[in-house]
């Protein structure tokens, strides 16, 4: 095994080694966000002294590691700069490092990482998106090709959702809880193609995917507050969604042919400690709440007393009070509705009532993304409890527990009959997959994994909070 440690910013190249077949692994959850790689020869067993290839040292952050012709890619952050970084997929040394032009205001100490997002890439190009500035792409040799100057945001957790390549395009998700919008850029020049805006969605976290009818041109799916959305790839017009989904969104959408599979779960006013009936006209809460007469509710007003604890989830502009837009969120929210939903794809408008196929509403996780894989749909819920279904009906299959008893924030991916999973303290399993799955091993790296896998053939990457890790099936 070969360990390397990072001293300082270096800007150089050499050979390129395609870790990969052309792109297979260019985005978050490798291709089009299913997590699922056609590949043979994977290890079974992966931990800190087993089937190590090799181990490089690069500083924190929660995105996931993409592969490109050049190597493996991921950002990190270090006091206030934000850097991408390339590694290459053989040996592990790095290969650059490239500074994001515009750093931090100060070192962030919050809920979320800057970066969160993770990158994407053509093949050659890499594009990043840092919310302190936005879309930033670098060319193979890690120069700076071009800035798209975005925000500031309006999220109270920090922005999560990862650009995406397709076609000509980098597309961006936009969600947050003012102003929300799903964006278009040509990944030459940067230069803004189409902007479309969101409303009625609030922060939420889903990277899109894509789908490509056997007729038509392609199509943008986003899941997001409410509903999931179909945007024509060419020019952003909403072509197709579906009501009746959560009021934030996290997990991945999963495209398979002409269907399309989404999770979406979000604790509910009751669950975050609302004990009173909120559903209620607005007229009606300055009518029994508005104490001091201004047409707004204060946090001294507030209808329910665990509300000023939670006060940034309500006041969605965070001007200090409630208006008529924050209460018709909080009404929104109390009809939401968590499930994981199999759509059939196409149509045209409000396709609610005639393109839900199913819905399952038991076990559902909160961030980890559902996972096909040869003909079974997986889903991991925090604690470790995964169950199986059958994609055709929903109906549970089987149900239990992996060897980590603990949160998971990656998303499960899979390859060569296999599922590989990373929990937040460091446990990472390997699942034989099937209808009765059983876990194949389980070892700890005593360090966080809060970032989904990489796949490629023969080699898995696991980027923990402290190093970025290549796995073979001998090492």
């Amino acid at each position: 095994m070969k360990i390397l440690a990072w001293t300082g910013v270096a800007l150089f190249t050499i050979a390129f080694v395609s870790p990969a077949k052309g792109n297979d692994w260019g985005r978050f959850r490798g291709p089009n966000g299913t997590g699922v790689l056609a590949a043979e020869n994977m290890p079974s067993a992966i931990g800190p002294e087993r089937n190590v290839q090799w181990r490089a040292q690069v500083p924190a952050g929660y995105s996931s590691p993409v592969l490109t012709k050049s190597g493996v890619i991921v950002t990190a952050a270090e006091g206030r700069e934000l850097l991408t970084i390339c590694l290459d997929a053989e040996t592990g040394e790095r290969r650059w490092t490239a500074k994001s032009p515009q750093p931090l205001e100060k070192d962030p100490r919050g809920p979320n990482s800057p970066v969160a997002p993770s990158p994407a890439t053509d093949g050659e190009n890499v594009f990043v998106f840092f919310p302190n500035l936005g879309l930033v792409s670098y060319d193979a040799e890690g120069k700076l090709r071009w800035t798209l100057e975005l925000g500031p945001f309006n999220n109270p957790y920090g922005m999560g959702a990862s650009p995406i390549v397709s076609g000509s395009q980098v597309i961006l998700l936009c969600d947050q809880d003012t102003d929300s919008y799903l964006l278009a850029a040509h990944k030459d020049t940067g230069k803004v193609a189409w902007k479309t805006d969101r409303p009625g969605a609030t922060h939420g976290f889903s990277t899109p995917v894509v789908y490509e009818p056997q007729e038509g041109s392609a199509q943008i799916i986003v899941s997001g507050s409410y509903a999931v959305t179909a945007y024509a790839r060419d020019t952003g017009e909403k072509v197709w969604w579906i009501d009746g989904l959560a009021w934030q969104a996290k997990c991945l959408p999963i495209v398979d042919g002409d269907r399309l599979y989404v999770s979406s779960w979000m604790a509910g006013a009751n669950e975050l400690g609302v004990k009173k009936d909120l559903d209620f006209p607005w007229e009606k809460a300055l009518e029994d709440f508005d104490a001091d007469g201004d047409g707004q509710l204060s946090r001294t007003e507030a209808p329910d007393p665990s509300m000023p604890q939670l006060w940034f989830l309500y006041d969605l502009d965070k001007n200090g009070t409630l208006d008529d837009k924050d209460w018709k969120s909080i009404s929104a929210r109390l009809h939401a509705q968590n499930g994981l939903f199999a759509i059939r794809l196409g149509g045209k408008g409000n396709v609610t009532e005639s393109h839900v196929l199913w819905k399952y509403d038991r076990s559902l996780p909160n961030i980890p993304s559902p996972i096909l894989y040869d003909g079974i749909l997986y889903v991991l819920k925090e604690g470790g409890v995964m169950t199986s279904l059958d994609p055709n009906t929903g109906e549970e299959i089987h149900k239990g527990r992996v060897d980590a008893n603990d949160g998971f924030f990656a998303s499960p991916v899979a390859a060569d009959g296999k599922l590989y999973l990373g929990s937040h303290s460091g446990i990472f399993s390997i699942i034989e997959a099937g209808k009765e799955w059983k876990v194949l091993s389980s070892e700890s790296f005593e360090e966080q994994i809060w970032s989904t896998p990489a796949l490629a053939p023969g080699r898995v990457f696991v980027r923990t909070q402290v190093a970025v890790y290549c796995f073979g099936t001998s090492g």
